[in-house]
């Protein structure tokens, strides 16, 4: 099992006690960084290679409190990090903390997720999309840039869209919050698996109520997906790990499975 998407730098918890629990029964983590905290990402994926991973992006919070100026040194950073850092991302828009679309703030972020999807182009790498309640500009825009290869992270957008994602080769991130929609359940039971990941984007959208989330916690969503499919969960955890490593082009062994990086994608 592998979550492909979580936050383990996040308000100076320490993060190697989640990190102890998930090695017990994941085969990866991957940590997003952003500007403001991804020098102790770099230090937590150099303390656990083969084990924790990294992706670097711009997430509009973030974005908002920096000029064009500040935006280009960080990506020439994230360039300058290209053979350490699995995709570009999270980056995209983000209309429920900024609805305003049309001001200059909102034109600001479509102009530096603009900046971030072509340096994925630059850099052969994916994208990890952040899409909340603007799932249908930000897929817009990743088809117009020309990209291949996207993850829509947390996907909560309508089933419309997320049959044209998958009809374009996209994937969708399934989360710990799966119960929460009907959507997400309906494209947890029905939308090919080949192109599902995992995730739980702790330590945000925790299973419990009143706990903090972690990586760990991935294991339950590929339980749902298994439940809601009728399938056993090795079955499940086999196809989307692979799917994972697929996507990322990990550099995985994944041993419990039989199947290196290299096999994986010779069967895809």
């Amino acid at each position: 099992m592998i979550d492909t998407h979580c936050h383990l730098v996040y308000e100076n918890a320490d993060p190697e006690p989640a990190i102890s629990r998930a090695r017990q029964i994941l085969d990866a983590i991957i940590t997003c960084g952003y500007p403001r905290d991804y020098e102790k990402n770099i230090e937590i994926v150099e303390k656990h290679r083969e084990f924790v991973f990294l992706t670097l992006g711009l997430h509009p919070v973030d974005n908002k409190d920096m000029s064009s100026e500040e935006v280009d040194k960080y990506l020439d950073f994230v360039r300058s990090k290209k053979d350490s850092i699995l995709a570009v991302g999270e980056i995209g828009l983000d209309y429920h903390w900024f609805p305003e679309k049309d001001s200059e703030q909102g034109k600001m972020f479509v102009e530096s997720f603009s900046k971030c999807l072509e340096l994925a182009k630059q850099l052969g790498k994916p994208v990890v999309l952040h899409t909340r309640k603007a799932e249908q500009d930000c897929f817009d825009m990743v088809v117009s840039h020309g990209i291949k290869h996207a993850v829509f992270h947390c996907y909560a957008g309508n089933m419309t869209l997320a049959r044209q994602i998958i009809d374009n080769g996209f994937f969708i991130s399934l989360s710990s919050n799966i119960n929460r929609s009907k959507n997400t359940k309906k494209i947890a039971k029905s939308f090919p698996l080949e192109q599902l990941l995992t995730e739980t984007d702790s330590p945000f959208l925790s299973p419990v109520p009143g706990k903090k989330n972690e990586p760990a916690n991935v294991k339950l969503v590929v339980e749902r997906i298994a439940e809601l499919r009728s399938m056993s969960v090795e079955e499940v955890d086999r196809q989307t790990t692979e799917n994972a490593v697929r996507f990322f082009n990990m550099p995985l062994e994944l041993k419990d499975k039989g199947l290196s990086n290299k096999e994986v994608n010779r069967l895809n």
